[in-house]
């Protein structure tokens, strides 16, 4: 964490106490200044008016090149997306007019039936496992909501939606005027949430599904009529199933985490993000999971390196 941002915690508790929002900040902020301290006498008004310019334009050059950063990562991302749908496109035409009809002899006809006939059992029980598993699924998963495209939820008066690392809250408030940062009340801790309207009950009011770094949370008003508020997780190998404790619960085991996000990782968490992500997949499919096949392959390889020794009789889980 910066110098500077080690103070965000302490900001953005006094911004959400002001009614009257950025201006009011910097009205108290400068009252400060010229009651504690010798800003506007030390060294002159024109000292004091440079200094406060430079620290604008500082700060303001920061807010754009993170602007601009952000806007050029969207069109990026927007750009691999379109790339990924064009593709699978070509492949699904491809695999359309691909040619339906081959002509084989009869020997590759006869092996053909052949081994169909092997695999047919085979694959009876298969299909019969993955129902049972399908079946199991189910009632375990039964009543949890399918989660939203964002991996979130879209709810009656909210909408959260979340990354590993990140979760984004909207609220819309249905109004007839335009809201003022002084309308909202917004309230949080590191596990606690309240947002709402003054003299109005809370939309969000509860315990979060897990805590959050406080230092970096955030919140705007767009549009003047919805609050958007981002939070950074502590846990960042997890997918919540709720945003608060009191809301129904998400299947997480549908969540589809964008592939690109993966590249932001580190190389270690990135590893074992995929390997949570292919687990995940074998286990719906029935099939065995890396740790299971890495101990099959061990076994396999053992059972070669001792032909002498009998396996038909031993069982193993």
């Amino acid at each position: 964490m910066g110098d500077q941002e080690k103070f965000d915690g302490v900001l953005l508790g006094l911004a959400t106490q002001m009614e009257g929002g950025v201006p009011e900040l910097f009205d108290v902020l400068f009252s400060f200044l010229s009651r504690k301290t010798d800003f506007y006498t030390g060294a002159g008004l024109e000292e004091a008016k440079k200094m406060v310019l430079n620290a604008f334009e500082k700060h303001g050059a920061t807010a754009r090149e993170a602007a601009e950063a952000a806007r050029r990562k969207r069109a990026e991302d927007q750009k691999k997306l379109e790339e990924r749908r064009a593709a699978k496109k070509a492949s699904e035409e491809a695999e359309l007019n691909a040619p339906r009809i081959k002509e084989i002899s009869e020997e590759e006809a006869a092996e053909f039936e052949r081994r169909k006939k092997e695999n047919s059992s085979a694959e009876s029980l298969s299909e019969k496992k993955e129902d049972k598993d399908e079946e199991e699924e189910d009632a375990e998963d039964k009543g949890k909501l399918k989660p939203n495209s964002g991996n979130g939820c879209d709810l009656e008066n909210y909408q959260w939606t979340q990354t590993l690392g990140e979760v984004e809250v909207r609220v819309p408030f249905k109004v007839n005027f335009p809201l003022k940062t002084r309308d909202i009340v917004f309230e949080i801790t590191k596990d606690a949430m309240k947002v709402g309207l003054k003299g109005h009950q809370p939309v969000i009011d509860g315990k979060l599904r897990n805590q959050i770094k406080l230092e970096t949370a955030t919140w705007i008003l767009e549009d003047k009529k919805t609050v958007v508020v981002s939070l950074e997780k502590i846990n960042t190998m997890e997918w919540w199933n709720k945003l608060v404790m009191s809301d129904p619960e998400i299947n997480t085991k549908k969540v589809q985490p964008e592939n690109s996000k993966l590249s932001d990782l580190d190389g270690e968490t990135r590893q074992m993000v995929e390997k949570m992500m292919y687990d995940q997949r074998q286990k719906e499919l029935g099939l065995p999971t890396s740790d299971e096949k890495k101990k099959r392959d061990i076994l396999k390889k053992f059972m070669e390196q001792h032909p002498e020794m009998d396996f038909s009789q031993a069982k193993f889980s």
